[in-house]
């Protein structure tokens, strides 16, 4: 059911109410601190991220919730502080997005999503307050297989990239094998920093197809647990321990996984 625009601004109403409320009555609201709150935040970000794998309506609307609580729980303590308030974080964002789609708002043109993105990062530089470099809009802090796939996409964004992605092929090719080479010696530091490199490339062989690097991990974490989950549910049902079993025997429940989910 699709809610009109004044049952929207509502809703935001009723739970600027609830905050307010809760920020004043209810002891471990009142102690939180934007410090506090920021593991927290990290955790909700994840469950929603969980939740879109699910690809469950509610489980977003729900972890959506969650998310919106904490933007609307910093925007309270920076209005007691005296900072910013929910209409200054709602402003400034208004604000940056008109300006970064001049396509929308101006007489620019982007005829491509490429287009826009290149657009993008020259507009972040030039605002003020933005980034100062193009890469130095990464957070220090994201997941390193994240990480790797936005400073990629941010330096295609100015046009440092492979020209055909076919052309990446090559890399991942060289890197493969300076690992190899890393490994057969026997140097631990040069190992790590092939295997580095290797990661990269494949990366950005994701990239350059249109594959989302992360969703397709989490994919393939997914269907190893669900099959590993089996094998240890029939050792179980057969009253055996994994650590007695050999690895054909374990492998041939793997293989009944595998047939098993080809076929639902």
């Amino acid at each position: 059911m699709l809610h009109s625009r004044e049952e929207k601004l509502a809703a935001m109403s009723r739970l600027l109410d609830v905050m307010e409320r809760l920020r004043k009555d209810c002891p471990w609201d009142r102690e939180q601190t934007t410090e506090s709150l920021r593991t927290n935040t990290l955790e909700e970000v994840y469950e929603l991220s969980d939740a879109i794998l699910s690809g469950r309506p509610e489980e977003i609307k729900k972890e959506l919730g969650d998310v919106l609580l904490h933007i609307v729980f910093y925007s309270t303590i920076g209005e007691e502080q005296g900072t910013f308030d929910l209409c200054d974080v709602a402003n400034a964002l208004c604000d940056k997005l008109i300006y970064r789609h001049p396509h929308v708002y101006g007489e620019a043109v982007a005829a491509s999503a490429g287009a826009v993105v290149e657009r993008w990062e020259e507009l972040k530089q030039q605002e003020k307050g933005g980034n100062k470099t193009v890469l130095s809009g990464v957070p220090a802090s994201l997941p390193t297989l994240i990480k790797a796939y936005r400073i990629q996409d941010k330096a295609r964004g100015v046009g440092f990239d492979w020209e055909q992605p076919e052309d990446v092929w090559t890399k991942v090719d060289e890197e493969l094998c300076e690992l190899r080479e890393a490994i057969t010696s026997g140097s631990a530091e040069d190992s790590e920093a092939e295997l580095g490199d290797f990661l990269f490339s494949v990366i950005n062989v994701a990239r350059k197809y249109g594959i989302n690097p992360d969703n397709a991990l989490e994919r393939t974490n997914a269907k190893f647990i669900r099959r590993f989950g089996y094998v240890e549910a029939k050792a179980k049902e057969a009253g055996r321990s994994l650590r007695d079993m050999t690895l054909a025997e374990m492998d041939a429940l793997w293989d009944e996984a595998k047939r098993l989910e080809s076929q639902s």
